[in-house]
């Protein structure tokens, strides 16, 4: 047995199919704060598909919440949503945006290639309409988000394409948060070829050989956002955030250009020029991933007036 692949302090995959995680300090739901409540649920146990809930604890229990699902990220390969920085980042968010988050722990390659994140986002999406947890008994699901951060705003982008493809019932997808979203092709991007950043490359490059199907390459629709088609005209209004120090920058200002080309409506671009990619997770509590929460609730807000605005003027 040899080891054929390795993400150092993180993963190793072995040639007789043997993957071995390594374990990072998590957060039980249970965790006290002042400012918001989580729960772990079981989405579907068969594959199993399971998810974290956060609420605002200072929320008034009448009120109908926004909700936003949210994907982690890790390459497809690890991560999961009981990770500490994404605990509080996500309560934290919660809070600040006064918004219900369902954080879905989808099943992870090589074990599990794509689409198989995509198929287990959207059944995260199909069980909200259908589901009897007492938690959500307030989400508003008129007003339904789709973020993540890396790998999982690669699956938010497909969640979405894919809800546009089966009309899903009960559902308003008002808008998308990826963030520092990792998607990639066959041909390189200038900072991907730019000196010192060969070691970020070929990590990232072992990452989806890994996540991809047999055969496929850096061209498959997963990893090139511009190899799916869609009614774009029906996709929600987008915020791409990135980050200046991240070399996957451009991938992200790529796809937001991209988007507006195909004709969506209200595209913007965020960056965070001193930051690094996923900022958020390694730190939860530091200025700029406090600044990040408040341009999602500020997104969010803005989703809700122009939904105001426009049956106003049907009215």
């Amino acid at each position: 047995m040899s080891l054929i692949a390795e993400a150092p302090g993180f993963l190793q995959v072995f040639s007789d199919g043997a993957v071995v995680r390594t374990s990072h300090k998590t957060a039980a739901c249970s965790t006290i704060s002042p400012t918001f409540i989580s729960k772990d649920i079981t989405i579907d146990p068969s594959k199993p598909i399971t998810a974290r809930i956060f609420l605002p604890s200072s929320s008034a229990p009448q009120l109908p919440l926004p909700l936003l699902l949210y994907f982690h990220g890790g390459g497809f390969c690890i991560g999961t949503t009981t990770w500490l920085g994404y605990h509080a980042f996500l309560g934290n968010l919660s809070a600040t945006a006064g918004a219900i988050i369902l954080s879905v722990d989808y099943r992870l390659a090589p074990e599990n290639k794509l689409p198989t994140a995509y198929d287990d986002g959207y059944a995260a999406l199909e069980w909200l309409s259908s589901n009897s947890e007492p938690w959500l008994e307030h989400a508003d699901l008129y007003r339904v988000f789709l973020a993540g951060d890396s790998a999982g705003g690669n699956i938010a982008h497909h969640v979405a394409v894919k809800s546009i493809e089966t009309n899903i019932a009960n559902f308003t997808i008002r808008g998308l948060l990826p963030i520092h979203p990792y998607f990639g092709s066959e041909a390189r991007t200038e900072l991907e070829v730019a000196e010192g950043s060969a070691s970020e490359v070929a990590m990232n490059d072992m990452f989806w050989k890994l996540s991809l199907p047999e055969g496929a390459d850096r061209d498959f629709y997963g990893c090139n956002f511009e190899n799916r088609e869609a009614e774009w005209s029906l996709f929600p209004a987008t915020m791409v955030f990135v980050a200046g120090k991240d070399f996957l920058r451009e991938r992200g200002v790529m796809y937001a250009n991209f988007l507006k080309k195909k004709g969506v409506e209200n595209v913007s671009l965020v960056e965070a020029e001193e930051e690094k990619h996923v900022f958020h997770a390694w730190n939860p509590e530091s200025e700029a991933a406090v600044l990040l929460q408040n341009q999602i609730k500020r997104f969010i807000k803005a989703c809700d007036y122009k939904q105001a605005q426009s049956r106003i003027c049907l009215i």
